[in-house]
């Protein structure tokens, strides 16, 4: 066989995280998706794979109730703020939003026209909206209780809505009476607990109650009288009636002939209940008889305490015959489905969808297809999930405590086992094609933290407890389609270390067995006999898993000193030591036949090594949590991990798509590379700097502008030029001229088509440019500086205007001109002639006047004069 190219590149190709943590939630009108609760957001989850196709973010508010628009178009929420919100869900903005209640909005109900949303609160009223407006049209008083259930009549034309209270009384309310007296049309008080679910009927007139005291009502709404009270000696969360012309209706027709002795000429009523047993069972109102009850719950148990107990809390029939939508109380959601048998019909558990996982602490793949996903969780169950769709496929029951550990193998008949490790000290082995417990095994006195079967044989597998011993257990004589489990028995036991035992690991050949544990040792043992080989020392924290070479004789450990090596199995030597990760590594897997090796720690980090060159090659972060699980495909060598964040990660080989989508790219940069060289050639230079955009060759996006601005007519190409740019291609331009704009010689450029741009731009899409504050915050300074530096040019060009002016050699003299000048040095003499009379005339004034005290004769002479000659430039001026 070939040896396997190395891996270069992982990509996540699904994930399945937390989007239901319980609370209300909303089904769509063609049940193509579920809005609900998750925190303090709403999720809008795909009905088929649970996938999150958006999240509308809440503002620290714990949601109470959920409703959608008839056309799916608007989503209604309302939490214990007591805002009412409207959200579009294309946009998935707000937009409106009012406070009515004086408490919660415990449930809302939207009108068949849309057009009015009526709203039950903790502070006993009902209170109807204008959706439009946001005002309050109607406000219903008389319940004594908590308002818990709402429901608008579903033919628009009659005004009617219903409503169920704490206090065990249901209101029919006129929507049209304009008297207060006669608003409400009936009270039905024929519970005596709090109402939890109200339904009606197909044709819209009978009336279907159910509440917490076990019992079903059957109202006829032409009277407002009882017609039936079923008792279903069961805690009702909800009740919905079986419509016509589906699944269920044959399923129900089928039912009814068995147990119909006689035709009844009053009209019959089917529905289905659902409450605290978990269980699905369909009625007839005909004599309360029931026709359906599911034998067992298909939620698990804990154990056998009261309190434990789960059942379902809330229910709705799919439209378009997509079968019956259960939610349990630990956040799933089941969908029953009619199933058509060559004997009779069935109902069947058709999908379950997992809202929340907890955390995750161990996972593998299951048979040589490795379509199912076999998880571990923080519960007493095993989760097998459909890897192609992420739906929970069945579940694994029967530890009593939480589930630490797991390990799959396909047996020599074709039956894919599996082996688990709990918390209850003891050990279980499945049989995953029948979904059914083969085998227990009891005998170790602590936590069982690792299982792992053999690689060749599938005869036995091992376990590492937290009593520190390692014990082999033989899987002879196990009937693989028994239907009950069997004891299983111990071949061979050892004390393995000193402290409890973290991970254990069997070789490929089914000779050796390797233990990590909390002592930072890692010992190797010989098969059958659990004979110690030699001890692997050198980590300074505990080591958490431990795994052998596909193909060397050598073992690979992870610790929590935050390294991984790999040691020789022969002397127990340190061959390699892999750093790299920033917090415990836990959990370390081969690959590509023992040339690279996946890890991933507590710092939520997965990362993909070289062994030979000790490379990290990859880091990938896509948990907000320690990742304790990872699990490798040994066919499509697929990569599963989860962790602390209850996040499952799929993870695909990408480096042969990501070379061939290289290639793509580099074989299409070279013909519109090409285009874009033809385009500059033919002068179409709007195409030509499209084009340099799309490719990003800043450079020659300057020179395309550098010979348009040389050329005459460039301000009507260069405005062309920049109309046909997109928005993400203007900031692209904005980032080069910041940078052209800090050269001296490409400056000029840059600011010419800053000038275009800002021409052709309004303000108002030039503010919506992505990061437009910092790029102008680049171009401001260096244009400021380019600016100064032209004004001192300009400034200086006078004084070389007026030396060459005097020197007449800007433009020779007209005779006009000399004779100008002429009468200019005429004008000048004559100012200095009478401006040296006008000293003579000054000197005989002082003489005249010598007593008086004055400056002295030379300064005030100096001073005169400068006044005489200002004065005669003042006249020469003005001539």
């Amino acid at each position: 066989m070939a040896p396997q190219s190395l891996k270069k590149n992982y990509k996540c190709s699904r994930s399945l995280k937390q989007f239901y943590s319980g609370g209300p939630f909303i089904v769509s009108s063609d049940g193509s998706f579920i809005a609900c609760a998750c925190g303090d957001a709403i999720n809008i989850v795909d009905a088929l794979d649970s996938s999150v196709k958006s999240t509308i973010e809440g503002e620290s508010d714990t949601l109470t109730a959920l409703a959608l628009s008839p056309d799916d178009k608007l989503l209604f929420s309302a939490g214990h703020s007591r805002q009412i919100r409207v959200w579009d869900l294309e946009t998935l903005k707000c937009i409106r939003t009012w406070k009515g209640h004086e408490g919660p909005v415990m449930g809302m109900a939207v009108h068949a026209s849309g057009g009015l949303l009526a709203t039950a609160g903790s502070d006993r009223k009902v209170l109807v909206w204008d959706v439009d407006g946001g005002f309050c049209t109607h406000y219903f008083k008389g319940h004594k209780g908590v308002v818990s259930s709402i429901l608008f009549h579903p033919d628009a034309d009659k005004n009617i809505l219903i409503s169920g209270s704490d206090d065990a009384t249901v209101r029919v309310w006129d929507l049209l009476a304009k008297n207060t007296e006669k608003k409400c049309l009936a009270i039905l008080d024929k519970h005596f607990s709090a109402v939890t679910s109200i339904a009606l009927s197909e044709d819209g007139w009978t009336l279907l109650t159910a509440g917490r005291d076990k019992v079903v009502n059957v109202w006829d709404l032409h009277d407002y009288s009882c017609k039936t009270t079923v008792a279903t000696y069961e805690v009702l969360e909800a009740v919905t009636p079986v419509s016509s012309g589906t699944p269920f209706a044959s399923f129900v027709a089928s039912l009814d002939k068995k147990t119909k002795k006689k035709k009844t000429l009053s009209q019959e009523t089917h529905f289905i209940t659902l409450g605290e047993r978990g269980v699905v069972r369909i009625w007839k109102s005909e004599g309360s008889v029931c026709l359906y009850e599911q034998k067992s719950s298909d939620i698990t148990v804990s154990s056998d305490d009261e309190e434990s107990k789960r059942g379902f809390t809330a229910a709705a029939m799919l439209p378009s015959d997509r079968g019956l939508l259960c939610v349990t109380a630990d956040q799933q959601f089941f969908t029953y489905s009619v199933v058509e048998n060559a004997e009779e019909s069935e109902l069947v558990l058709s999908k379950r969808l997992v809202g929340y996982n907890e955390e995750i602490s161990d996972m593998k793949f299951l048979g040589d297809e490795e379509q199912f996903l076999a998880v571990a969780t923080n519960l007493e169950e095993v989760r097998v999930y459909d890897v192609a769709t992420m739906s929970c496929s069945y579940v694994l029951a029967g530890h009593k405590e939480v589930v630490l550990s797991l390990d799959t193998c396909v047996s020599s008949s074709g039956n894919v086992l599996i082996v688990t490790g709990s918390k209850d000290k003891t050990v279980r082995l499945w049989n995953a094609t029948s979904q059914s417990c083969i085998g227990v095994g009891t005998g170790h006195n602590g936590d069982i933290l690792a299982v792992a079967f053999a690689k060749k044989s599938f005869s036995f597998f091992v376990s590492g407890s937290g009593d520190r011993t390692l014990k082999v257990w033989s899987l002879d004589g196990v009937s693989e389609d028994s239907e009950e489990p069997i004891n299983l028995k111990t071949r061979s036991v050892v004390a393995a270390h000193d402290k409890d035992i973290n991970s254990v690991a069997v070789a490929r050949n089914d000779s050796l067995v390797c233990t990590g544990s909390e002592d930072r040792t890692a010992s190797i043992w010989r098969l059958p006999d659990l004979v110690h080989v030699v001890t692997l020392k050198g980590h300074k924290r505990r080591i958490f898993s431990v795994e052998f070479s596909p193909v060397d004789q050598c073992v690979m450990t992870a610790s929590g000193d935050k390294t991984v090596k790999i040691w020789a199995i022969s002397d127990g030597s340190c061959l390699k030591t892999f750093e790299g990760h920033t917090s415990s590594v836990l959990r370390a897997s081969f690959i590509t036949d023992g040339t690279q090796f996946v890890s991933c720690g507590a710092d939520g980090l997965l990362k993909l090594w070289n062994v030979n060159t000790s490379e990290c090659i990859a880091t990938y972060d896509q948990h907000e949590d320690k990742v304790w699980a990872l699990a490798v495909g040994k066919k499509t060598e697929m990569v599963a991990t989860g962790g602390g964040d209850a996040v499952i990660n799929l993870w695909h080989d990408s480096t042969a798509s990501d070379k061939e989508d290289e290639f793509r790219k580099e074989e299409e940069t070279i013909l519109r590379g090409q285009e874009l060289e033809n385009a500059v050639l033919d002068a179409e230079y709007t195409k030509a700097i499209r084009l340099a955009f799309e490719l990003r060759r800043p450079h020659k996006v300057y020179e395309l502008f550098a010979g348009l601005c040389k050329k005459r007519e460039s301000d009507d190409q260069i405005v062309k030029a920049l109309q046909g740019l997109e928005k993400e291609e203007f900031r692209l331009l904005f980032e080069y001229l910041r940078e052209w704009n800090t050269k001296p010689n490409r400056c000029h450029i840059a600011q010419f088509v800053l000038y275009q741009t800002f021409n052709i731009l309004p303000p108002t899409e030039i503010v919506q440019v992505k990061g437009i504050g910092e790029l102008l915050e680049g171009l401001i300074p260096y244009s400021q500086r380019h600016f100064n530096r032209m004004d001192r040019f300009v400034r200086s060009s006078f004084l070389l205007d007026y030396t060459l002016g005097e020197m007449s050699v800007i433009d020779p003299e007209t005779e006009t001109e000399t004779e100008y000048r002429k009468d200019k040095k005429m004008e000048e003499v004559k100012v200095i002639a009478s401006v040296s009379a006008m000293e003579q005339d000054s000197e005989g004034i002082d003489q005249k006047t010598p007593s008086r005290k004055r400056k002295s004769q030379k300064s005030k002479d100096k001073s005169n004069k400068k006044r005489l000659v200002a004065e005669a430039q003042g006249n020469v001026i003005t001539v």
